[in-house]
């Protein structure tokens, strides 16, 4: 998913809402007088699509986002159509629709669509490369995760015998617990090891296909790493999530994007203090986070960002360390689009320098 759309003011002739399905999707079609026009079931593939979209005439189409929205949204703007996708998670901002079904879905599409597009959030998919791409760290993020899991197994098995394998870094893992395995568990425990090195080679080709892509498609992803924590993966991940930094009018917007502000729910007086929204993408967040506890950990250096962090820990309270965290992780997702857009060199200390500056100023 990408960024919010232009929405034109005039009414369409024709608004089709399109409720997709796994094998079959449903759509609802109505005029511009607000009558309905038909409704139908197409079969969620590229013919079924190209045969009941092809022959009609320029329509506005709603679909919502998900797993077919993308290939779907590419093919009906190749035919021609206005194509809108509508964000369910911030139309109804969560909550559980009373009653529904394909049908209803599609007519609810299609209403809204015609009446106000503006109400469905709409948003733009990625470009087709940035998608691929975007796959390729998604492939090794699954990799790296089984890898983890079955060395999470190796180890607790041993452990469970009363020994344990030497503490060291995934990478090594392999090489290092073959030889230590207990006898009578070796012949259970041996072939998840030689899978956990066959994982460890393919992690190792898809870092260096990674890199590959930072070197000859996209260059920013290395000026980003220049803060701390900030690695070739989150640098790249970061990138391809937001695929054009100029959709923001602001930065500080980027952390919204990211789910990284907390959740509003105020009426009145009453204003409380919610959790953070989750918004966008998980991995993209948890990258950021990851990059936040470095960062405020024993191993970060001193920077704008640490004491910003550390300011907000130590008022203490409850969940002030994960507090904190989060904090980081929003305004480090700000500091790297700004880096991206205005293609200025990185200053750990820029903060700190400026208020130093003001004071002699006085």
């Amino acid at each position: 998913m990408s960024h919010t759309t232009t929405i034109p003011l005039s009414l369409p002739n024709l608004t089709i809402g399109l409720d997709l399905g796994d094998r079959t999707s449903r759509t609802y079609e109505v005029t511009a007088a607000g009558e309905c026009a038909g409704e139908a079931t197409v079969p969620t593939t590229l013919a079924g699509v190209t045969e009941y979209f092809g022959p009609r005439p320029r329509a506005r189409v709603i679909l919502e986002v998900g797993t077919h929205s993308p290939w779907v949204a590419r093919t009906l703007e190749a035919l021609g159509h206005e194509t809108i996708v509508a964000n369910p998670s911030a139309m109804f901002a969560g909550a559980p629709r009373r009653r529904r079904n394909d049908a209803l879905d599609a007519r609810f599409l299609a209403r809204q669509g015609r009446a106000d597009p503006a109400l469905l959030s709409p948003l733009r998919h990625r470009t087709v490369a940035a998608q691929h791409d975007l796959e390729a760290l998604r492939a090794r993020d699954q990799l790296v995760g089984v890898r983890t899991k079955l060395i999470n197994h190796v180890r607790g098995t041993v452990k469970s015998t009363g020994a344990r394998l030497p503490a060291c870094g995934a990478d090594v893992f392999a090489k290092r617990a073959a030889p230590l395995l207990p006898p009578d568990l070796a012949s259970v425990l041996r072939p998840l090891v030689e899978v956990i090195a066959e994982l460890t080679r393919r992690i190792r080709e898809a870092e260096a296909g990674l890199a590959r892509l930072v070197r000859e498609r996209y260059p920013v992803a290395r000026r980003l790493q220049q803060p701390a924590g900030v690695g070739p993966i989150t640098a790249l991940a970061f990138v391809l999530l937001i695929d054009d930094p100029h959709r923001f009018r602001r930065s500080r917007d980027v952390g919204a994007y990211f789910g990284l502000v907390p959740r509003l729910d105020e009426s009145g007086s009453s204003s409380p203090q919610l959790r953070i929204s989750k918004a966008g993408d998980a991995f993209g967040r948890r990258l950021l986070v990851g990059a936040a506890q470095y960062i405020l950990g024993p191993f970060g250096p001193p920077c704008d960002l640490q004491r910003f962090g550390l300011a907000i820990a130590q008022r203490g309270g409850r969940n002030a360390k994960k507090r904190a965290v989060v904090a980081v992780a929003r305004k480090l997702a700000v500091l790297l689009h700004r880096l991206w857009v205005s293609e200025t060199p990185y200053d750990p200390d820029y903060q700190r320098t400026r208020r130093v500056a003001g004071h002699l100023a006085r």
